[in-house]
């Protein structure tokens, strides 16, 4: 695999201090950088690597409050862009995520098919056995809300905490709008998504050891159904309204509309109905009906353009191609200054 960009290994730690050294030792050689943050850990994880780690490419980075998986990862994020690497890479520092499979999370960015990949454990059968009803189910429902809220229909498992990204994305993102807590990677999706950022999902299988998983699926649904909700509106106002009008737009609008008009007014007749006991006539039943059928129909064709609307370019390849032009221009102008 070709390389000439600088990557970087950011590990979460909390709470791993069984795990972390041999994940640590996993690691390979193409990683140029790792950072383990320690999200204020009670057992002193931070303290422990810095104590028995030997590999020079180690650093420790310290949180004096906990601020999450999220908050860890965007400390990790900035460390490595500001020490001049291209390329991060989040692995979790309980054992789950084989390391030896970085290259295939970075490779993708490397060869400029994409700005960010992230891990996919459903992809065979096989591989889902093991996991509890529950979060089969669970990460099914999510899945589904995370696609409209982030608008990448051909992506799943958004919960992966396994991912890689270009870092010279994160001016773009905003990254200190992204949640700090467990919803940081759906987030990072729909930042992602609002950018027009090409993400691709990698095929892998997630280790379950003797680790238990801190996300809890009952615990977390509800708070992540609320965050889908409140990014497809978002998503919804930035691309379709303030940045770009098409189709799609009226159809977003008065589908909704219609659908909600004609479904009161067809309960509105039903109580009426029930109350006086005369049946509705047919043109009553249709005035309620048609808008019904033609609201759905809006909102299914609007679907319809928003799944083949899913990005295709690298956002980071435009950047670097706008940074060179600026760099350019910059060195014509001091050019003709100093003639």
């Amino acid at each position: 695999m070709p390389k000439s960009q600088k990557i970087a290994v950011i590990v979460p730690c909390y709470k791993v201090e069984k795990y972390i050294l041999p994940l640590l030792e996993k690691i390979p050689s193409l990683v140029d950088c790792i950072y383990c943050v320690d999200d204020a850990c009670p057992n002193g994880t931070g303290k422990l690597v810095e104590r028995e780690c030997q590999d020079p490419r180690v650093r420790v980075l310290f949180h004096s409050n906990n601020l999450g998986v999220g908050g860890t990862v965007k400390t990790g994020y900035r460390a490595a862009f500001e020490e001049g690497n291209d390329i991060g890479v989040k692995i979790d520092g309980d054992g789950q995520m084989d390391a030896a499979l970085i290259p295939r999370f970075v490779d993708p960015l490397l060869k400029g098919e994409c700005d960010y990949t992230k891990g996919n454990r459903f992809y065979s059968l096989d591989d889902t056995k093991g996991m509890p009803v529950i979060r089969l189910f669970g990460n099914a429902v999510l899945s589904f809300f995370s696609k409209l809220s982030t608008g990448y229909w051909n992506l799943f498992d958004p919960t992966n905490g396994y991912t890689a990204i270009h870092l010279s994305l994160l001016k773009a993102l905003q990254l200190d709008k992204v949640s700090n807590r467990y919803f940081f990677e759906s987030d990072m999706l729909f930042r992602l998504g609002i950018n027009r950022c090409v993400v691709k999902d990698v095929i892998m299988r997630a280790n379950y050891g003797s680790e238990r998983s801190n996300l809890k699926i009952l615990k977390i649904f509800v708070p992540f159904l609320w965050g889908h909700f409140r990014n497809f509106n978002k998503r919804l106002f930035y691309n379709y309204y303030l940045r770009d009008f098409q189709v799609a737009s009226i159809e977003f609008l008065l589908g909704p509309v219609l659908l909600i008009a004609g479904t009161a007014y067809a309960v509105y007749q039903w109580n009426v109905a029930l109350e006086t006991g005369i049946s509705a006539t047919a043109g009553t039943v249709m005035i309620g009906a048609l808008p019904i059928i033609i609201g759905m129909q809006l909102i299914l064709s609007a679907l319809g353009f928003d799944l083949q609307n899913i990005p295709k370019t690298p956002l980071h390849l435009a950047m670097r191609e706008q940074f060179a032009e600026d760099d350019t221009s910059t060195q014509t102008a001091e050019g003709e200054k100093d003639g």
